[in-house]
């Protein structure tokens, strides 16, 4: 029997960046589920204060020099890996001049969001996908950590919902408190245009309204499977809304081995 495949999408992880509650589970969430005879790989954001040298990253040139366009615009994408030796993980990095190498994390120097967040996030997404399909690693479940991968569910379900790579996979959305200040670009639908996310699908997104972090949760999880609470406190309004949806659903659990467990058992349920 085949062992089943988790692939983790993440906005940050420790130690790569500062430990957070994202990057803290992000880190050692994957290498529990590993453990158990699960098939992991996990994804994140290159940043530009990732340093390179010191964390031994090296880029993956038979997975780089793809350009994905957003906007009208080029991008190229670099691929870049690193290993966490004593979880025997790799960390696959989603790296690009414009977006990543030359950025802090998703805010600058000053603690600024930066206003192109939204193409970053879309790229690093479409990144990811495009990515996987390259090491024909076909994902039974894929688990999104964290705002900036919000999107992927909707690629998942829309974009990539043909593509044998994805076409039967679960997506389980982690909500946590990590809220943004600055609503993406209102051009956001329009940027988000791709194969099976057509005109009929940016129509139902323009009518949510502006995309803040409230919507832009709501919608991650409206396209997803199942949704886990990662912090403790979470927006009331997004609690609510998971309240109100018949969706499957894991509460936030402190106890780290159990709620592995839980998540564990999920997973499975989603692909029994």
């Amino acid at each position: 029997m085949n062992k089943k495949r988790i692939l983790y999408i993440s906005q940050e992880i420790y130690p790569y960046s500062p430990k957070t509650t994202v990057s803290n589970i992000s880190r050692y969430l994957p290498q529990a589920i590993q453990e158990k005879g699960k098939e992991i790989r996990s994804f994140m954001p290159k940043y530009g204060n990732i340093n390179e040298r010191r964390n031994q990253l090296h880029e993956v040139i038979r997975l780089s020099g793809m350009n994905l366009i957003i906007d009208d615009t080029d991008h190229s994408l670099i691929i870049k890996v690193a290993s966490i030796q004593p979880a025997r993980m790799q960390i696959y990095f989603i790296d690009n001049d414009d977006f990543f190498q030359h950025r802090e994390t998703i805010v600058d120097e000053n603690g600024l969001e930066y206003q192109d967040n939204d193409e970053r996030s879309i790229f690093f997404t479409r990144g990811v996908m495009e990515t996987v399909k390259k090491l024909r690693w076909i994902p039974d479940v894929i688990h999104c950590h964290g705002w900036f991968s919000a999107l992927v569910p909707l690629f998942i379900k829309k974009g990539y919902a043909d593509d044998p790579c994805f076409k039967d996979s679960k997506v389980v959305y982690s909500v946590y408190d990590d809220a943004f200040n600055n609503p993406f670009h209102e051009e956001i639908a329009k940027k988000l245009l791709f194969e099976g996310i057509d005109e009929a699908e940016i129509k139902s997104i323009n009518e949510r309204g502006t995309m803040d972090f409230e919507n832009l949760t709501k919608m991650a999880i409206d396209y997803s499977d199942a949704v886990v609470q990662g912090s403790e406190n979470i927006n009331s309004n997004i609690s609510k809304y998971i309240t109100e949806n018949d969706i499957d659903f894991i509460p936030f659990n402190a106890d780290f081995d159990s709620n592995v467990d839980e998540i564990d058992a999920l997973y499975n349920r989603l692909k029994a």
